[in-house]
């Protein structure tokens, strides 16, 4: 089986995703074109080299539809023959579009993608779509779907987690957050976003806020108990009978912000970067999807983790830093605790509590801030790993080469 390296990673900058959000005014399909258009750019890269592009959208309607990777490949100016493709498995549709192009490439069928994804959730809502899985009653009340805040309530309820210990957490995501800025860690991979007549719109992630505290978080109000009350504590609880009650912790200030944001990834064989002039900056090792308990929901990264793992033929001790993406404050805290992970190599520059989690992108920007700071600390092996709304998880591993 042929090897599937990473050649070069981009992203944009992630924006609030509100009305008053910076990237509001663009449309998602300017993101991801600008993704591209860098990509291009930067590595000098003739697109007649490019099968194909890969793009997570995890709500693919009104200006996300109509297969927007193969719009973005157009709206770039990329050759004719490159096709392009969405896809959406929930949160970890970027890193799934990775997979897929490495699963491409190593089977030998495919010599160059570009995967990653796009989400502008202040123009696209976050479910509205619409969709069985979370809006047919039938379908919630016979497999016990719940909202997703409340499945990660549930499982700081059965670890334990206090609400100052989920704050504690939050606040130091935010605070890793503010020195990767402040010394510009991002900047291999951030590209700045222009308009039309060039001026920069935005260049850094908008999400960030210095001087958040535990303290300081922990004046705000639990954002899922009242929904909690009107039922559906009870309905989870029906699958978790011997937890007596529900302990609501998460809320706007420890889960993940909503923001906009696109990610592309140059995944290609060796014979594509001889062919491309480009020396491979990393090498997929392997990676994993599995299935997992749909009302608890978000503890897919775990059995993703030891999955992939198994694969590669590796220990968790083998690991060097780890990306697990912030969707909740417990999700990450599982993990460590589940392996025996130390905080140090856990999110070293910060999570989507602080940065934000355009839905589409986010799998494919956390690979990218795992390269960088594979590169920046001279690491060799990292793993990205994100829980999936329905329970499921995934998780990939990274070998940086340069």
């Amino acid at each position: 089986m042929a090897n599937a390296f990473i050649y070069d990673a981009v992203r944009t900058p992630r924006g609030r995703g509100k009305s008053d959000g910076s990237l509001h005014d663009m449309q998602p399909i300017t993101l991801l074109t600008s993704v591209l258009k860098n990509l291009r750019d930067r590595n000098n890269l003739d697109t007649r080299l490019v099968d194909d592009v890969i793009m997570g959208c995890v709500t693919p309607i009104g200006e996300q539809g109509a297969d927007i990777a193969r719009t973005a490949v157009l709206e770039a100016g990329y050759a004719e023959s490159v096709a392009g493709v969405q896809l959406n498995r929930f949160c970890s549709s970027g890193l799934e579009a990775i997979n897929q192009a490495a699963a491409y490439v190593m089977s030998g069928q495919v010599d160059a993608v570009i995967a990653g994804g796009v989400e502008s959730m202040s123009r696209v809502p976050m479910g509205s779509d619409g969709g069985a899985l979370f809006m047919n009653p039938q379908i919630v009340a016979q497999h016990n779907i719940v909202p997703q805040g409340i499945s990660a309530d549930l499982i700081a309820t059965r670890q334990g987690y206090s609400r100052s210990d989920v704050d504690a957490f939050a606040a130091e995501s935010y605070r890793r957050a503010e020195v990767a800025q402040r010394e510009n860690r991002f900047q291999k991979t951030l590209v700045p976003l222009k308009d039309d007549i060039g001026v920069t719109v935005l260049d850094r992630d908008e999400g960030v806020r210095p001087g958040t505290t535990a303290e300081s978080l922990g004046k705000l109000k639990p954002a899922f108990e009242a929904m909690g009350q009107m039922g559906l504590d009870a309905l989870a609880l029906l699958k978790y009978a011997h937890v007596s009650q529900i302990n609501h912790v998460h809320h706007a200030g420890n889960s993940s912000q909503i923001v906009d944001g696109a990610a592309g990834v140059l995944v290609g064989s060796e014979a594509f970067g001889q062919a491309a002039g480009l020396k491979p900056r990393a090498r997929i090792v392997a990676f994993a999807i599995v299935g997992s308990e749909p009302t608890i929901m978000l503890t897919g990264p775990v059995p993703a983790t030891h999955k992939v793992l198994k694969k590669a033929g590796m220990q968790i001790s083998d690991i060097d830093l780890f990306e697990v993406n912030e969707a909740f404050a417990a999700v990450p805290m599982l993990f460590m605790d589940e392996f025996g992970v130390d905080h140090s190599q856990v999110n070293v520059s910060g999570g989507a509590i602080a940065l934000g989690h355009p839905l589409g992108a986010t799998g494919a920007i956390i690979s990218a801030t795992l390269l960088d700071e594979l590169e920046r600390t001279n690491k060799q092996f990292g793993l990205s790993t994100l829980c999936i709304g329905g329970g499921m998880g995934i998780a990939t591993i990274f070998e940086r080469l340069n």
